[in-house]
Parts: C-alpha cells; sequence; structure tokens
C-alpha cells in the first residue's frame, strides 16, 4: 500500500503551520492557495449573499501566513475592505464574521492602518447582526485602548472622534448608540478622558433618537457618591498624639462630669477635622467640569425639557443634570425654580429627588427673591402639621440643605416657625428642626431666637453675615496669632489666649466664669460677651440714674417749701411723673445704645489687631508642621471654647459637596424596629441580674420530697382531669343522672 504524504494543498493549517517556520521553502504552495483564493473570490462575487465554506478557510489562512509573504499580499487588505463597504448589508452573518476577524488579524500583525479598519467598523454598526455590533465595540475599544497604551496618539484620537461625532448624527439608531457607548466606555477606562469626549457627548444630549439621549445623560449624571462610599474609613495616621497634648491641657484641673464632656467633644471634633483635611478632594464625576458652554448646555436643555414630551424618567434625569450643572458652575437659570415650584407636593412621584435638585440648583449668588416662592412652597406643603411625620421631616431637611448653599433665602420669621418644631412629639421632625437651628447657629445666629442660639462660643460669635454678593476672602492663615503668642509669652496653646481673661483656672478647656454658667447648657449667651468695660459702663448708668432721681426728688421738695402753694393734685401729680419716668427711660436707652456701639467698636478692634497679628505671622515666617498642628487645635478649640471675656477669632469655613446626597433629605430619624430573635435576645439580656421567675420552692431542704400537691403541678392533666371535674360545680343533667342512678341503686338493694 502506498502511503501519499503530500496533503498540504488539503490541510491549510499543515501547510500554515510550515510557512510559518520556512517561508521561502513553501513559496510554491502558497501561490498556489494564492491564486485558488483569487478564483475562489470571483465566485464569490456572483452570489455575496451565501456562505462559502471554501473563501472562509482561505480568508483565515492567508491573514495567518500574510506577513511572511507582505509584498504578494500587499492588496489583500483593501480586498476586504472594498468588499465590506460593497456588500455589508447583503453579506451573510458568518461570512461577514469572518471578513471582519480577517482584519482584525492583519490589524494586528501591523499590515492595516486603525484608521481605516475602525471607520469601517463603525460604519459595520449599522448592520442588522447584534453578534457583530457586539465583538466589533469591545474589538474598537481594545484597539482604541492599545494605541494610547504607551502614550496618547493625538492623530489617531483625533481623526476617530471626528468620525464619532458624525456617527453621534446618523439616523441609524444602532450606530449612534452604539458610538455614544463606545466613547463612554473609553472615558471611563481613562483612555479618551480630554474635554473634546465631553463636549461631544454633550451633543448627544440633544439627539432625536432617545436612547442616545438617555445614554448621554446618564454619562454625565456618573455614579452615584453613595454607592461609591470610600471602604478606608480608618486613617492610617496616628492621631494620638494631638489628642494627649489636649488631654495634658486639662490635666491639672478639677475632674468633673461637664470636663469629662468637655474632652470627649474636644477629642472627636479634633479627630473629624484631621481626617477631613487629610483626605483629598473627591468630585463625584469630573464630565461636567470639562463642558467648555455650561450656560449653554444648561439653557437648552431646560429648553428641551419644555419642547419635548418624554417620559418622566428622561425628565428627572434632565432636571438632575441641570441642576448639578447650576450648581457646579453657579450659573444663572431663574425659570428652572418656578418649573420645579409646580412639582413640589407631598404626594409627587420621586418627590424626595426632585427636592434634591432644588438644594443641588442652589448656590450663594442666586437672588434670595428668586428663591423665597419656592422655599415658602416647600414649607407650606410639607411643614405642616396635616402631613404625616416623614413628610414633614424630609421637608425641613429639604429647607437645611436649600439654606446650606443659600443661606440668605431664609427670613427670620420663617426660621423661628420652623425652630419651634425641636420640641415636636415626633423624633424625626424634632431631629430635622434641630439640624436646621445648628445650621443657623454657625452660619447666621442672628436670624434665630435668642434662646435657639445656644452658648455662644469663641467661634460664632465672631461670625460676620455676608450680604449678597459678598466673598469672604482671607490674606492671612486663621489661627496664626497663636504662634504670635507663644513667641511673646513663651507658653503653651493652652494659655496662650488667657491673657485678656478672667478665668479661675486659667486653662483653655475650663470655659466657664461660674458653676452656674455651667448649668445652663443654652442659656442666653449674648449676655456673656460684655466685657469688663461694660461691666463699668453699666455701673455708672446706674449711679447716674439715682443721682438724677435724687436731684429731681430734691428740687420737688424745695420749690414746694419756697413758694408755700399746695401741692399738685393727683392727676398732675401722675402726668409729672409720667413725664419724668418717659425722660428717664428715653435717656437709659440712648445710654445703652451708646454703650452697644462702644463695645461693638472695640470687638472690631480686638478682631481687626487679631488679623493683622495672623497676617504678620503669615508674611514673616515660613510655618512649618508643628505651627500647622497648634494652628488646628486652636480653632478646634474655637469650636467648643465658650465666648468670654478677650479675643474673639473668626470660624474657619466648612466646605460641602458639590452634589447634594439624596440621603441627606431623606434621613428620617427614628426607632428601628427589632425583629423576634434581637426582642429575645433582649428580653434574655434582662434577666441576667434578677431572680428566677416563676414559682418559689419554700423547702429549706431541697433533696427532701414532696407532697402531692406540688407533684400535681408537674403532673400531665390528662392525669389529673378527673379530679378537677370533680371540684367544677355540676350541671343540672348532671345531678339529674346522679339522681337516677342512685335511685336505680337503691331500688335494687330492696
Amino acid at each position: 500500500m502506498v502511503r501519499h504524504n503530500n496533503q498540504l494543498p488539503d490541510n491549510l493549517p499543515q501547510l500554515q503551520n510550515l510557512i510559518k517556520r520556512d517561508p521561502e521553502s513553501y513559496k510554491e504552495e502558497f501561490s498556489q492557495q494564492y491564486n485558488h483564493y483569487k478564483s475562489t473570490l470571483e465566485v464569490f462575487r456572483l452570489t455575496p449573499d451565501k456562505f462559502n465554506k471554501s473563501l472562509d478557510e482561505l480568508l483565515m489562512f492567508l491573514a495567518q501566513v500574510a506577513h511572511c509573504y507582505s509584498d504578494e499580499l500587499v492588496t489583500y487588505p483593501q480586498e476586504i475592505v472594498d468588499i465590506l463597504k460593497t456588500h455589508n448589508t447583503v453579506l451573510d452573518n458568518d461570512m461577514r464574521m469572518t471578513f471582519c476577524k480577517t482584519l482584525i488579524l492583519l490589524r494586528n500583525k501591523g499590515l492595516l492602518e486603525p484608521t481605516v479598519l475602525l471607520s469601517l467598523f463603525f460604519e459595520l454598526l449599522k448592520c442588522q447582526d447584534k453578534a457583530l455590533r457586539q465583538f466589533l465595540q469591545t474589538h474598537i475599544i481594545t484597539d482604541i485602548k492599545s494605541i494610547n497604551s504607551k502614550q496618547k496618539n493625538t492623530r489617531v484620537n483625533t481623526n476617530l472622534q471626528n468620525f464619532m461625532f458624525t456617527m453621534l448624527k446618523d439616523t441609524n439608531a444602532r450606530a449612534a448608540k452604539m458610538s455614544a457607548d463606545i466613547m463612554i466606555e473609553l472615558y471611563n477606562k481613562n483612555v479618551w478622558n480630554d474635554s473634546k469626549t465631553v463636549n461631544v457627548l454633550a451633543t448627544g444630549c440633544f439627539s432625536k433618537i432617545t436612547k442616545v439621549m438617555v445614554a448621554c445623560l446618564k454619562f454625565f449624571l456618573g455614579t452615584d457618591p453613595e454607592d461609591g462610599k470610600n471602604s478606608d474609613d480608618s486613617d492610617s495616621e496616628d492621631d494620638t498624639p494631638n489628642v494627649k497634648d489636649v488631654l495634658m491641657a486639662n490635666k491639672v484641673n478639677k475632674k468633673t462630669k461637664k470636663r469629662e464632656k468637655q474632652l470627649k467633644k474636644v477629642k472627636q471634633l479634633f479627630v473629624k477635622s484631621k481626617k477631613n483635611k487629610s483626605k483629598a478632594p473627591q468630585f463625584n464625576f469630573s464630565a461636567l467640569h470639562l463642558v467648555h458652554d455650561p450656560q449653554g448646555l444648561a439653557e437648552r436643555l431646560f429648553k428641551q425639557l419644555d419642547k419635548n414630551n418624554d417620559r418622566f424618567e428622561i425628565k428627572l434625569m434632565t432636571l438632575d443634570v441641570i441642576s448639578r450643572l447650576i450648581g457646579l458652575h453657579n450659573l444663572f437659570l431663574l425659570n428652572f425654580y418656578p418649573y420645579l415650584q409646580r412639582f413640589l407636593q407631598p404626594h409627587q412621584r420621586e418627590v424626595t429627588k426632585l427636592l434634591q435638585f432644588v438644594a443641588q440648583s442652589s448656590h450663594e449668588l442666586v437672588p434670595p427673591e428668586v428663591l423665597e416662592p419656592l422655599l415658602k412652597t416647600l414649607v407650606n406643603n410639607f411643614v405642616t402639621e396635616r402631613n404625616s411625620a416623614d413628610v414633614m421631616a424630609i421637608g425641613l431637611n429639604a429647607v437645611r440643605e436649600i439654606c446650606v448653599r443659600c443661606p440668605l433665602v431664609m427670613n427670620e420669621d420663617l426660621l423661628r416657625d420652623l425652630a419651634q418644631y425641636k420640641n415636636y412629639r415626633e423624633r424625626s421632625v424634632m431631629m430635622a428642626a434641630r439640624s436646621l437651628i445648628s445650621l443657623f447657629r454657625q452660619t447666621m445666629p442672628e436670624l434665630l431666637h435668642k434662646k435657639d442660639r445656644g452658648r455662644p462660643t469663641e467661634a460664632t460669635v465672631a461670625i460676620e453675615s455676608l450680604k449678597y454678593g459678598e466673598v469672604a476672602a482671607k490674606d492671612y492663615v486663621p489661627g496664626a496669632d497663636v504662634l504670635l503668642d507663644e513667641q511673646k509669652g513663651g507658653g503653651s496653646d493652652s494659655d496662650s489666649d488667657d491673657d485678656d481673661d478672667d478665668d479661675e483656672d486659667g486653662k483653655w478647656i475650663d470655659v466657664n466664669h461660674s458653676d452656674e454658667e455651667g448649668e445652663d447648657e443654652e442659656g442666653d449667651g449674648d449676655d456673656e460677651e460684655e466685657d469688663g468695660s461694660g461691666d463699668e459702663d453699666d455701673e455708672e448708668i446706674e449711679s447716674d440714674d439715682d443721682d438724677d432721681d435724687g436731684d429731681d426728688e430734691k428740687d420737688d421738695e424745695e420749690g414746694g417749701d419756697d413758694n408755700g402753694e399746695k401741692k399738685p393734685t393727683g392727676k398732675a401729680v401722675r402726668k409729672i411723673l409720667k413725664a419724668k419716668k418717659r425722660t428717664k427711660l428715653d435717656r437709659k436707652r440712648d445710654k445703652m445704645e451708646r454703650l452697644a456701639r462702644m463695645k461693638k467698636t472695640k470687638k472690631v478692634e480686638l478682631t481687626a489687631e487679631r488679623k493683622a497679628q495672623a497676617a504678620q505671622i503669615s508674611v514673616d515666617r515660613l510655618l512649618t508642621d508643628e505651627d500647622f498642628k497648634r494652628i488646628d487645635t486652636a480653632l478646634v478649640k474655637q469650636q467648643v471654647t465658650h465666648a468670654k471675656r478677650g479675643v474673639k477669632r473668626p470660624l474657619q469655613e466648612e466646605t460641602r459637596g458639590e452634589l447634594v446626597k439624596l440621603g441627606d433629605i431623606e434621613n428620617i430619624f427614628k426607632k428601628r424596629k427589632h425583629d423576634k430573635n434581637a426582642r429575645l435576645d433582649s428580653v434574655k439580656k434582662g434577666r441576667d441580674d434578677r431572680e428566677k421567675f416563676g414559682y418559689k420552692d419554700g423547702r429549706q431542704n431541697p433533696l427532701c420530697s414532696k407532697t402531692n400537691r406540688e407533684k400535681k403541678k408537674t403532673k400531665a392533666f390528662q392525669m389529673i382531669k378527673h379530679k378537677i371535674k370533680s371540684k367544677t360545680k355540676r350541671s343540672f343533667k348532671d345531678k339529674q343522672i346522679a339522681l337516677r342512678n342512685h335511685l336505680i341503686k337503691q331500688k335494687r338493694m330492696k
């Protein structure tokens, strides 16, 4: 039997392997297969909609060995590209997939330019083949990522971005949607994270194709900040040394419960401030910051919102993007607020998201008179006792979030009305109202009632309310004057601010003048702002009033004695006394106003002096890490140290997030209901330290026998039911039966 080992014309994988090892030796076999490919291709052009198995095998064979015979196959890639451009819609699905895989192999071997291939693949996205579209999308993303892996290829990126810009405007919905998805994916992979990509996608928000518009809107919304919580909750840095400094400052004082609470509060504030400062600022989604014309984009989106009749979910996404643009870039879109005002009803669908959009679109530059009607509508519809407690709490939370970003929208009467809910019977409403009060204690305490301002601290008394459009720009490091006090006095942080104080202990944590003041947690704090000069002026006022009264009385007596006339009547005396009383009150009021002006002037002078000292320190020397630690300690101290006689420093501004969290508005304080296991655990925990419940055995010797009465308690009911039945009262029928049996028995005995 003769063996035929030369099977190369029919075995293409074997020939492919041999050609890759030694191209020159098998060039004749390759030429034979290449001629066979040309003839098969001519036959295929006659019926391009049919699958040709022979052509399918030859295409992959030539693509695998194309790098070995690049001169002979110089026109091979362009032939396949022309076939796909000409017959892309009529080709068989499997045949079309083979052509695409062939081009990808040629592209990987460097025989085809990326722009030519990617442009062709974008056109193929119009085909009615879902598997092909997914395959092409994956390759496009991978190829562009590999092109920009080592360095950005600006020329290729520019050409592809220009092509994608035209594809977004294509009438074919599938191609436009796939182009948008590819650009979004490349942006998320940090391949095309430039402003051009963002602004091309911004034009997709106005596409007539709903899917493209929704995809672009979701791109600008990004991920929810609550979903991407930072898992690293604990700081790697050790805060113990700084906390020890704070503890040592109070170590010599007398130990009281009040001081322990204050120390605990200082520790919490200090750790919290350091954590917030150590974390780098994180933006939710940077695409909104790269928009070239945010004002124009917001206006066009709002115009489209009124023009189009889209679904409610799409309108919500559009409102979300507009509100984020307004809040991040401080835009002016005054018609946006009356539009939202129509939907602020408790029964409105997704009303919490609408409240979130209102808060997001609020900023300091929005005129307060524009937001006032919206705020009043919100309060009237939500914060009323005819609604449930949850609705009221959500309304108060929304008011707080609006006032965080635009505090000037709140007026004194409305704030005092809302502050009265701090004693509401429902905990959720009470906590929401107290959070609103806490906000205005730190921003505009003069709007609150005196009893709601709390005991002022050194930081809160120095708060200066800003007018509309005013910016509190600082040319110094707040709190740097502490370093100047250390240089002068050579003391530590704990006694650097006590030069003008009358504090009895001399340590900064002991913030009270007397024990009585310590008992008053939320007393009238304004009275404590008076300094020593104010007390002397008050004494002078009283002495002047007393002297005036005495002089008036002497004049009246002398006048009556000298003239020898009769004393005036009662009516005349009342008129004279009334006139004297009015004059006395006016005189006292004038002196009090003059005293208040003097104290205010003195406070401004002291604050200006401290600012000058801080500016001097900031200019004269370079602050070290230790200096900043002392400054941070001093600033935290001001937030918990009650105001007293001496120097006040400005409050360090708190940073707020760029976007409003939906949880801040939906945050409802309630006591959670326990499940059955949690309730049983609570019940068992309460039984630990108490005596055993139930029947108490009073026997002195527990080993002795029990009585029948005691044993009966542990017996089964079937054993004792006949005895229990005998003790119950018999019915009339039972008595009849018993009497009948008794009579029958007696009769038988006779």
